[in-house]
């Protein structure tokens, strides 16, 4: 991605909360890539490890106070980003998720170019009246976005069906292809402290995810049993943290084992047999293509997102209904019990993510929809003259 600008440096400020997870990954990511595209990238956040890891890259981090969720505290967060916002005169503003998507608008109300970017939207999230208010809210907010960038078709699928109008844009997610690659299973099994006093050679099951309701932990668990019985020896590891943590420890038999949050989860992807994710709902999970550019075969819930994530081939071995125990064991158990097929999905998962989620390839295409609204082009080509 090389822009050009008739300014000297076009200022882009990235608004996000949450700070963690996928979405994290996923900020920081663009930020690096327009960072090296010449663009002057600011992110304003409530700080925490996604603030550390972009600093050394060369992007300004503003602190920006705000809870996960909407609340009493939400005008005096608007109220800051504002701000922010004024002090960093950025040229577009690009905000990522529902708590930084009400700010964010409400904070520039249309007044700069604004890209929206749900990652999964807020009225799935929640249920009842909460569900009415975040849905009536998404329709009204269209109007301050610029472009609604969604991350699959799906998802803008379900927008549209929501009655939100808006101007779209999909750009699937993408894989940090150097960080996330095969390596040989038993040797990363190895340097993995939790898995020690596992026998080498026991099916490994991997679930990485924050414990939230959103990535349907409890599911898994359900469905774990049956999947013991009917592959004996197999261990289930949880990679991530959140508010679920207690709960799902309380009803976890012992062949479940949680490593917590994790800086760097490509080991866990390299190590294990299967990755599941059992998601509630979704955007387009991150997980699965970063287990597949890992060269492991993976089981999804068909959420939105998850079609668009696999090669076509897959949906028959790799796809089950949400909240469906029974049919997750299946698909589970049968998979572990067939190593050919695992390798098979394994190779051609890599090579699906290798063609069609690179991260290079999304992070041209938010530099389209940044071109699009604040006027900026590609740089031009220098060749080896100088010419």
């Amino acid at each position: 991605m090389h822009l050009s600008s008739t300014n000297s440096r076009p200022r882009v400020l990235h608004v996000t909360q949450p700070v963690d997870a996928g979405v994290a990954r996923v900020v920081t990511d663009l930020v690096r890539a327009q960072l090296a595209a010449g663009l002057a990238v600011t992110v304003a956040c409530p700080g925490g490890a996604l603030a550390t890891g972009l600093r050394p890259l060369g992007a300004a981090v503003r602190h920006w106070q705000a809870t996960r969720s909407p609340g009493p505290s939400l005008v005096r967060e608007v109220r800051h980003l504002a701000r922010v916002i004024d002090e960093v005169r950025p040229h577009l503003v690009h905000a990522h998720s529902a708590k930084a998507g009400l700010a964010g608008r409400l904070a520039v109300r249309g007044r700069i170019p604004t890209v929206f970017q749900p990652h999964a939207w807020s009225f799935e999230a929640v249920g009842g009246a909460t569900s009415a208010l975040a849905l009536a809210w998404e329709r009204w907010g269209a109007r301050w976005a610029s472009r609604v960038v969604c991350v699959s078709e799906a998802e803008r699928t379900t927008g549209v069906r929501a009655g939100i109008g808006a101007r779209w844009s999909v750009i699937p997610n993408g894989v940090d292809l150097q960080r996330f690659h095969p390596a040989p299973t038993g040797a990363v099994r190895a340097g993995l402290r939790p898995l020690r006093g596992v026998a080498p050679d026991a099916p490994l099951v991997v679930c990485v995810g924050r414990l939230c309701r959103q990535k349907g932990q409890d599911v898994l668990l359900e469905a774990w049993s049956t999947v013991a019985r009917r592959v004996p020896g197999a261990r289930l590891v949880l990679v991530g943290d959140g508010p679920d943590r207690d709960r799902l420890r309380a009803c976890a038999p012992r062949s479940v084992l949680f490593a917590g949050a994790v800086s760097d989860a490509a080991p866990w992807y390299q190590a294990a047999d299967l990755v599941v994710l059992p998601s509630r709902w979704e955007g387009m999970a991150l997980a699965p293509l970063e287990a597949m550019a890992c060269g492991r075969p993976v089981v999804v819930t068909d959420v939105d997102g998850a079609r668009e994530s696999l090669p076509p081939s897959h949906a028959p071995h790799c796809l089950v209904p949400p909240e469906n125990p029974e049919l997750l064991a299946g698909a589970v158990a049968a998979l572990l019990l067939d190593l050919p097929l695992r390798e098979s999905l394994g190779h051609q998962g890599f090579r699906y993510v290798l063609s069609s989620h690179d991260v290079r390839h999304t992070a041209e295409a938010v530099a389209d929809v940044y071109r699009h609204l604040i006027g900026l082009r590609p740089a031009p080509r220098v060749s080896a003259h100088g010419s």
